[in-house]
C-alpha cells in the first residue's frame, strides 16, 4: 500500500515554468518499459519537442506512469510511525492505524529546506522565504526582492520572477558567477545501474575515490548553470552579486536595507533563499513522534545498510537522506530505478526467509 501525495513536493515546491536538468533517458521505470520515450510515442512527439523538460510535462509523465502501472495511493497524511512487535504501524491524522511488516519511505526533500539560522535572525519572519516555499510569484509583482544563494535554483527563481513583474531581482552569493554551459551527466546511468547490480560499491571506495566522484558531480550540478537560463539573465532588472554576503540589515524608508561586505547597500522588500537542503531525521514530524530514538542517526542521516533498511528492521529510507550511504546521486530522480531493485530484492529475501522458518 502506498499512502501520501505522489509527486506532491513537485506539485506544491516546485513552480510552473521550471525545467528539469536532467533528459528523457532519466526514467522512473526499472524495468525499461514505462519510460519517458514511450510515453512521448502516445503523444507523437519526440524527446527534442520536449527537451529541456518542464515541471509540467515531468508531472504528466509521472501520472500517466502511475496510470500504466496500476499504482494507487492512500491518500493521507501519517502522523506517527512506530513499532509493535515485529511490524511497523503508521497512524493516519484521522486515526487509522496501517500494519505493515515493511515501510519504505520515500520522503524526498520537503522536510529538509535549509535556511542558515544566522541569516534567518537577520529578517522578519513575514519578509523572507525558501525556494521551496516560494512558488507563486504574483504576490511579489512590482516588489523588490534579493535572492541568497547563486547555484541553478537561484538562477531560475530569478529569471521566473523577473518574468512574472517583480521590479528588480538581486542574487547575493559568496563564489563566483557559474558558467552557463551544457551539464554532462551521460555518466550518471552507468553508476545507477551498477547500484541496482552491486549495491555496495559505493561504499567500499575509499574516502578519496568518495570526494573525487562528489567533486565531479559538484562541477557539473554546481558550477554551471543552464544554457537556456543565460538569455533569461541578461535583463537589467537582475543584478548579479558575486563573491558577496549579507553582513546586516535594518528597516530602511521604503523597504529593509541589506548590508553586503561589499560595500553595497540593497533596499529591498522581500528575501528568498535559495540555500539548498539538509537532512536532518528529526524534522520529519511522524518519526520525531514515533521511533525516531530507536533509529541509528549520523549528522541527521540515517545509518543505512547495504539495502537502504535502517537500523530499526523492516524500514527502508531513499532518495537525499540516503546520499551519506549511497553518494551524492542518490539525490537524482534518475536513481529510484535502482533504489526500487534493490529493496524489492531484500524485502522479498526476507519474506522467503520468513515464510521458510515459519515451515521449518
Amino acid at each position: 500500500m502506498a499512502v501520501g501525495a505522489p509527486m506532491g513536493f513537485w506539485k506544491a515546491n516546485m513552480p510552473s515554468g521550471m525545467y528539469l536538468r536532467s533528459g528523457c533517458d532519466w526514467s522512473l521505470d526499472p524495468a525499461e518499459v514505462h519510460t519517458i520515450s514511450a510515453y512521448l510515442k502516445t503523444l507523437g512527439k519526440t524527446c527534442r519537442d520536449v527537451e529541456p523538460l518542464s515541471r509540467d510535462f515531468y508531472l504528466d509523465y509521472a501520472g500517466w506512469f502511475q496510470q500504466e502501472k496500476g499504482l494507487r495511493s492512500l491518500d493521507v497524511t501519517v502522523r506517527s510511525l512506530h513499532t509493535e512487535g515485529r511490524d511497523l504501524v503508521a497512524v493516519t491524522e484521522g486515526g487509522e492505524r496501517i500494519r505493515s511488516r515493511f515501510v519504505v519511505l520515500a520522503i524526498g526533500f520537503g522536510n529538509f529546506a535549509n535556511v542558515p539560522r544566522e541569516l534567518e535572525t537577520l529578517f522578519p519572519p513575514d519578509h523572507f522565504d525558501h525556494t521551496s516555499g516560494l512558488v507563486d510569484f504574483s504576490r511579489l509583482k512590482d516588489r523588490r526582492v534579493l535572492i541568497i544563494g547563486g547555484r541553478q535554483s537561484a538562477f531560475e527563481w530569478a529569471a521566473l520572477m523577473r518574468e512574472a513583474g517583480v521590479a528588480v531581482v538581486h542574487l547575493s552569493f559568496r563564489h563566483d558567477t557559474p558558467a552557463f554551459a551544457t551539464s554532462d551527466w551521460r555518466w550518471v546511468s552507468p553508476i545507477v545501474d551498477r547500484l541496482a547490480d552491486d549495491p555496495g560499491w559505493y561504499r567500499r571506495l575509499s574516502a578519496d575515490e568518495k570526494q573525487q566522484l562528489d567533486q565531479r558531480f559538484w562541477s557539473e550540478g554546481r558550477l554551471k548553470l543552464e544554457p537556456w537560463l543565460a538569455g533569461r539573465i541578461e535583463h537589467p532588472n537582475i543584478k548579479l552579486h558575486p563573491r558577496t554576503q549579507v553582513t546586516g540589515t535594518k528597516p530602511g524608508n521604503s523597504g529593509i536595507d541589506v548590508a553586503l561586505d561589499s560595500g553595497d547597500v540593497l533596499t529591498v522588500d522581500h528575501v528568498v533563499f535559495a540555500t539548498g537542503y539538509k537532512v536532518d531525521l528529526a524534522r520529519v514530524p511522524f518519526l520525531a513522534n514515533g521511533l525516531l530514538p530507536s533509529v541509528t542517526v549520523q549528522d541527521g542521516f540515517p545509518v543505512l545498510d547495504q539495502h537502504f533498511q535502517t537500523s530499526v528492521p523492516g524500514l527502508y529510507i531513499t532518495s537525499l537522506a540516503a546520499t551519506r550511504d549511497f553518494g551524492s546521486f542518490l539525490a537524482f530522480t534518475v536513481s529510484v530505478r535502482a533504489q526500487a531493485k534493490v529493496i524489492c530484492r531484500d524485502i522479498a529475501q526476507a519474506r522467503r526467509g520468513a515464510a521458510a522458518h515459519a515451515q521449518a
